[in-house]
């Protein structure tokens, strides 16, 4: 399969290719599946680190079609991972709807690069949903002692079934029902957001959800609560 510009691109930027092959699947809910994979090599070469993620490639007729997907329980000796996807209209989603043993997909792997904050935060702030939940599990694996506040916006009834990796002693999870196109969690997290990271050299907050509320949450830490840049990690991982 080729792909395209965006391919050439990549491989300009030092993207490496793999092909990943399907060894099982699961339903979460039925709007949510995970799908775990052998790697292809990647692994060994590569290594792992938090919220790692790749751009995996699917089949759309005659155009390349390229979407970013974090893995989950990554292990580099077996060289096996798993991806989870929020299933709703599209070709990933159609995809992943049918993935079977034997199935294959292509993957570049380039610009997945995170470090864990340093100094360790003594609180962590999390904005996510669906699409960012093998992220988030990732984070809060990576800071296994760090307190933790954590906003996931849902969309459908059964998402408050989806496996956040949390400790009750260490985490609060408020879930905030998606509502005006992301304005619901954007208010709850600006009233909140104020009081709780009132330590504002010891806070890290990370973001990661539709790319509007991600860029407007974003903003409103760095600009209105002053966290330093390097405290406030903000990423958008869909469009609406």
């Amino acid at each position: 399969m080729g792909h395209g510009w965006e391919g050439v691109v990549l491989k300009l930027m030092r993207g490496k290719d793999f092909t990943f092959t399907v060894t099982g699947a699961e339903e979460v809910t039925d709007h949510y599946r995970r799908v775990h994979f052998t790697d292809g090599g990647m692994l060994a070469r590569t290594g792992v680190h938090p919220t790692m993620w790749v751009r995996v490639w699917f089949e759309n007729g005659d155009k390349p079609h390229q979407r970013a997907y974090t893995l989950v329980d990554a292990d580099e000796e077996a060289g096996t991972f798993s991806m989870e996807f929020a299933l709703h209209d599209g070709r990933a989603s159609e995809w992943a709807r049918t993935a079977a043993p034997g199935d294959t997909v292509e993957a570049t792997l380039q610009g997945t690069g995170f470090s864990v904050p340093d100094p360790l935060p003594s609180h962590l702030f999390v904005v996510g949903d669906p699409a960012s939940l093998p992220a988030v599990n990732s984070l809060l694996d990576a800071l296994p002692t760090t307190p933790a506040t954590i906003w996931f916006e849902t969309t459908h009834t059964t998402d408050e079934n989806l496996p956040l990796r949390i400790d009750p002693a260490r985490h609060e999870v408020r879930r905030i029902p998606r509502r005006d196109g992301g304005a619901h969690l954007v208010e709850a997290v600006r009233t909140a957001l104020p009081e709780l990271a009132a330590d504002r050299d010891g806070a890290y907050l990370w973001i990661a959800c539709d790319t509007a509320t991600t860029r407007t949450l974003g903003a409103f830490a760095r600009k209105e609560l002053a966290l330093p840049k390097d405290r406030v990690h903000a990423l958008g991982y869909w469009r609406a």
